[in-house]
């Protein structure tokens, strides 16, 4: 096999198990520096046991080069299959493969670890039939939120890649801050021009419940809001942080009525909503999105975290706007910019 597709389906199986981030960078280097050479070069190295001399290969890499070069599947990547062949959580297999899409995943251009073309073709491989990037907005500096210019750029650079992806879309969008106020980090003429807005509380996560519970009922009420993101804002394992406070019953029935969809994320150390919150929001009636918030290629195969707690929790398949075709979601979306 070719040995860059190789180190890029290790690290892709790394990240998907989540492996250390420095052990992902090193597979994906060296994919960039064998990719930067031709057939003959590698050839010679292999030959003369040189691939280390090169900046970025190791003596893991390298041995996945031999032997891709020399025919074989590498036995490191043997082994990662192996282990993926285990699903990462059981049940909730009948959703996902009912999904079509994901509404909420990061570039470079933000946070994200890899290009917008990377991630666009990680979806392709995995059946999506449409994914929605959406980098931070502007106020979330921390994450590189992107200006008003830099998203305008970006919208050019994903109407090339869609050119050349046909039938498969690559929407247009944004995971943009509730502000303190309630309203959103964006101008709404530049919200108005995206396919899809995912709002999300990023600051002041610890306010009273009360004003939590205005904050958020004023972002799921804008026209503009799609998909309210990690809803409680809470990081399990190492990095813990507390649920935010907020009346969810209020806020899900407002989602309900404004036709906002609540997230259920799907990045193992959010797992967000709770189990207890997510039956309120299918009990108030709103719709779903299944999202992976991934800032990495292997993360974009993180749903079935998600779709196992859908399932436990009774969401209905038809209120899933990941299992949407994309025309459904566009017609869904441009209706709610409507009001």
């Amino acid at each position: 096999m070719d040995a860059a597709d190789a180190l890029r389906r290790i690290a892709f199986l790394l990240e998907r198990s989540q492996a250390a981030t420095y052990r992902v960078k090193a597979f994906r280097t060296a994919a960039d520096a064998i990719g930067a050479m031709d057939a003959a070069e590698v050839a010679e190295r292999v030959e003369h046991g040189s691939l280390e001399r090169v900046r970025g290969i190791g003596p893991k890499s390298a041995k996945v080069i031999r032997e891709a070069v020399e025919g074989a599947t590498p036995g490191y990547l043997e082994a990662l299959e192996e282990e993926a062949s285990a699903p990462l959580v059981q049940g909730g297999e009948a959703l996902l493969a009912a999904l079509r899409g994901d509404c909420h995943m990061h570039s470079d251009w933000s946070d994200g670890g890899s290009p917008i073309a990377e991630m666009g073709r990680t979806a392709i491989e995995l059946g999506h039939e449409w994914a929605v990037l959406t980098d931070h907005s502007p106020r979330l500096t921390v994450a590189n939120g992107l200006s008003t210019e830099r998203l305008l750029d970006q919208l050019s650079v994903v109407a090339g890649l869609n050119e050349r992806w046909a039938p498969f879309r690559l929407l247009t969008g944004i995971e943009c801050d509730i502000l303190e106020d309630g309203s959103l980090d964006q101008h709404p003429d530049v919200l108005e021009r995206l396919d899809v807005v995912v709002v999300s509380v990023h600051s002041k996560l610890r306010m009273d419940a009360v004003a939590m519970t205005r904050r958020m009922l004023a972002a799921v009420r804008n026209p503009h809001a799609d998909i309210l993101g990690h809803c409680t804002g809470r990081l399990l394992g190492g990095k813990k942080r507390p649920e935010s406070e907020f009346d969810a019953g209020l806020v899900f029935a407002a989602c309900a009525e404004a036709g906002t969809a609540v997230e259920i994320n799907c990045r193992p150390e959010r797992l967000d909503p709770p189990r207890d919150l997510l039956r309120q929001a299918v009990a108030s009636g709103a719709l779903l999105s299944i999202d992976t918030d991934a800032h990495a290629p292997g993360q974009l195969d993180w749903q079935l975290y998600g779709c196992s707690r859908a399932e436990e929790c009774g969401v209905p398949v038809e209120r899933v706007v990941t299992s949407w075709t994309v025309e459904q979601l566009l017609d869904w979306t441009n209706e709610k910019a409507r009001g």
